[in-house]
């Protein structure tokens, strides 16, 4: 795949090209990466069904042809699994930035995604048919097309594999364009849409419960306080539960099989809430308000793993 490239990168290409089963497909203009991966896996399913899974290699001389065929025969092993060319970045050898950001997008993809992987900027990948069509369809045009990959693999139930390779790089990745924040973008917007949910669900709360008390205005407080914070309560956990149900976690499954457990972790989370900020406030001298806002900071993340990986889990 030459994804537009300008004559100075062609070089890349030449030696591979003096092989007679060799050959290529050229974008006209660069179109990202993404793009090219894309347009790769649909000449392969279109061209070899016949074959059994299909192998992407960085065209920047990154990977040795001996991990190549050590991934392709893990991928004959394992064909259901996403295999993936897994680099050491403890090396001296490796530049600042490239461990830097691999450290980062490794934590924020455990800890947002639920996916442990040593490496996730590798582009050497092996994959099935089957995972190749699924892949065909997930969005991103450039690098992000390659964290999308994994995080579609996680939603799609295919197992991700790690395959020890060696640790390369010439000239100090010059040659690359990969951003561990813009090219991640992703990632973070699952902890965005989370967020925004869940302030939305305060909004509404706050909103019902005003509207509620106005409604009851004639009535003692001891009956209008309650009654306003139910409603407003179920008004607000509601949305949040749909919201996350739709557009956060994307689940499968229907309301019947998830709002049980949400409610029930609702329910936990607000029992660990009360007796969190009891105990801090008769242990130390804090305000009690600032001692619930870390105690629901905390349980706030939570509450997003559980909700991820059990709430909403598509299996």
């Amino acid at each position: 795949m030459d994804d537009g490239s300008d004559e100075s990168h062609r070089y890349y290409f030449e030696e591979a090209l003096k092989e007679p089963q060799c050959f290529m497909i050229r974008h006209a203009r660069n179109l990202g990466k993404g793009r090219a991966i894309k347009t790769a896996i649909n000449y392969y399913l279109n061209n070899y069904e016949k074959m059994k899974g299909i192998v992407t290699v960085d065209a920047d001389n990154q990977h040795h042809i001996d991990d190549i065929i050590k991934c392709s025969r893990k991928l004959l092993e394992d064909p259901d699994s996403l295999i993936l060319g897994s680099r050491d970045f403890k090396g001296d050898h490796v530049p600042r930035s490239n461990k830097m950001g691999n450290r980062i997008t490794s934590f924020v993809m455990t800890f947002l995604c639920g996916i442990r992987i040593s490496d996730t900027q590798t582009g050497l990948r092996a994959m099935s048919n089957g995972s190749a069509g699924i892949f065909l369809d997930i969005e991103g045009e450039r690098f992000e097309y390659e964290t999308n990959m994994l995080i579609e693999a996680k939603r799609h139930g295919i197992p991700i594999n790690e395959v020890p390779i060696r640790t390369v790089y010439i000239e100090e990745n010059k040659s690359s364009h990969f951003n561990p924040l813009t090219d991640s973008y992703k990632i973070y917007a699952l902890i965005i849409k989370y967020l925004s949910s869940s302030i939305g669900s305060v909004v509404i709360d706050l909103a019902v419960f005003s509207l509620v008390m106005f409604a009851v205005r004639t009535q003692p407080l001891e009956i209008g306080i309650p009654v306003s914070t139910v409603i407003a309560r179920i008004a607000s956990s509601l949305f949040n539960y749909f919201m996350n149900r739709r557009f956060v976690f994307r689940s499968v499954h229907s309301v019947s099989q998830t709002i049980l457990k949400y409610y029930l972790l609702a329910s936990f989370q607000m029992l660990l809430s009360i007796g969190g900020v009891y105990f801090l406030a008769r242990n130390i001298s804090v305000n009690a308000t600032l001692i619930k806002m870390c105690v629901d900071v905390i349980l706030f993340f939570i509450s997003f793993q559980i909700q991820r990986e059990w709430v909403f889990r598509n299996k």
